[in-house]
């Protein structure tokens, strides 16, 4: 079954919620904004996600270039916890 993430992006604490196929909530939490926080939170989730959405900001592209170095973007963080790709929402709503 694939999961799915969103990451609404702060200054100091990102809210972050990670959904099943069929909408419901799995997993709700805040977390810092830094991308090592980022990373732990979904390699200690205990279940693959994809993929993970990320909110457009001043602190985005920060975050989502942590994301890569820790190879979060293409699926093989530590345990595996996460498949597929970082997608960016530049919408303005």
């Amino acid at each position: 079954m694939e999961n799915y993430a969103g990451i609404d992006v702060s200054l100091e604490l990102s809210s972050v919620c990670v959904v099943d196929a069929q909408g419901m909530i799995l997993k709700e939490a805040k977390v810092a904004s830094e991308p090592d926080a980022l990373v732990e939170f979904f390699e200690t989730l205990g279940f693959a996600v994809k993929p993970i959405g990320l909110e457009a900001g001043p602190l985005s592209q920060w975050l989502h270039c942590g994301a890569e170095k820790s190879r979060l973007r293409d699926g093989s963080a530590g345990n595996a916890a996460c498949e597929g790709s970082i997608v960016s929402d530049d919408s303005e709503d």
